[in-house]
């Protein structure tokens, strides 16, 4: 048992390799919300077009 234990252990000490901090995923965030925001404006009229469109073509299987 303490073998399982300590293989666990050394597994998990491991993987915090790969986590990155939280500093650097906050940053990361905010670019993504930056990034966001500016696109929404030239996205909006792309998501309405493609609610249209599926709209018609679920009509015309109906």
């Amino acid at each position: 048992m303490l073998q399982l234990l300590m293989a666990v252990a050394f597994s998990a000490a491991l993987l915090t390799l790969y986590v990155p901090p939280v500093r650097s995923l906050n940053l990361f965030v905010e670019a993504m919300e930056v990034v966001c925001r500016d696109c929404g404006p030239y996205s909006h009229g792309a998501v309405v077009r493609f609610r249209v469109d599926l709209s018609r073509v679920l009509a015309g299987l109906a």
